[in-house]
């Protein structure tokens, strides 16, 4: 075996040189989270303002979005409060222009059998978790294209990888997602707009809280046994995820040193998917 070509005066025993380390400071962007009130929404808020950005949070639940408020004072970024119903289309549209990071986050669920499933829910999710995430995007390329910048991170699910019964419009919701984040990555990709989902298993988030509920009702075991033998049956990693950590990993796909990453699913799913 002929021995490995190296380049004149290389030192095997040094180090390999690395990235410098991640550049966390968002000072000057703006950035917009829908669902902002609470769970994964409220964690990426924090986490965005931290890093300096001005933050639109986004939300129908003015309470929520109030406390929010009160915890990012004394923060380097500034949070600005927006009081909005996504199933408002032409408001959502309106409300991402000037964004330089867009953070679709917001959801519902219900767990019901497709034949028991109410169609006037299964439109409302339809247009909040993947009709609004599309008029997102299109109120902000104008300007992500215009100054050669951009960040959409799209809150999917492993949901958005695997289905699962008595799900019907949230798997649709998370499927339709992932094919969006990818078109617009595509178109994207030349105006220097990288566009990503994020694909957590179950968050401790009140979703999920109320998804228990549904879930011990629809197949008729008790509560305490959800977690344990429907929610993390296939997850190697047998605990919740925090929606702290699933702002880091939106944070990182904001950094520069993510800038080549586009068109893909960020998977933190515990090893459900690795079945």
């Amino acid at each position: 075996m002929s021995a490995p070509v190296t380049a004149p005066g290389t030192d095997l025993a040094a180090p390999l040189p690395h990235a410098a380390g991640l550049a966390l400071d968002l000072t000057g962007r703006t950035a917009l989270v829908t669902g902002a009130a609470g769970g994964i929404g409220r964690a990426c808020a924090l986490r965005l303002a931290a890093a300096g950005a001005r933050v639109r949070a986004v939300d129908r639940a003015a309470e929520g979005l109030d406390a929010l408020a009160k915890e990012t004072s004394g923060l380097p970024g500034e949070l600005e409060p927006r009081l909005l119903d996504l199933t408002d289309l032409d408001a959502a549209e309106t409300a991402a222009a000037g964004a330089d990071i867009l953070v679709n986050n917001a959801g519902l669920q219900l767990v019901r059998p497709i034949e028991e499933f109410p169609p006037d829910v299964f439109h409302t999710v339809l247009t909040v978790m993947l009709e609004a995430p599309f008029r997102l995007i299109r109120g902000a390329l104008p300007h992500m294209y215009g100054q050669g910048w951009g960040r959409i991170v799209n809150i999917s699910s492993v949901h958005g990888l695997r289905a699962s019964a008595f799900k019907s419009a949230y798997v649709a919701a998370k499927h339709g997602l992932e094919g969006l984040s990818k078109t617009a990555a595509l178109e994207g990709a030349p105006h220097g707009v990288t566009s990503n989902c994020v694909n957590p298993g179950y968050v401790r988030t009140p979703l999920v809280e109320r998804q228990i509920a549904d879930q011990a009702a629809a197949h008729g075991i008790p509560p305490e046994r959800v977690l344990s033998d429907v929610l993390l049956k296939d997850s190697a990693l047998k605990r919740l995820i925090e929606p702290e950590e699933v702002a880091e990993a939106v944070l990182y796909l904001c950094t520069p040193q993510a800038s080549f990453i586009t068109g893909t699913s960020l998977t933190l799913d515990g090893g459900w998917t690795a079945h």
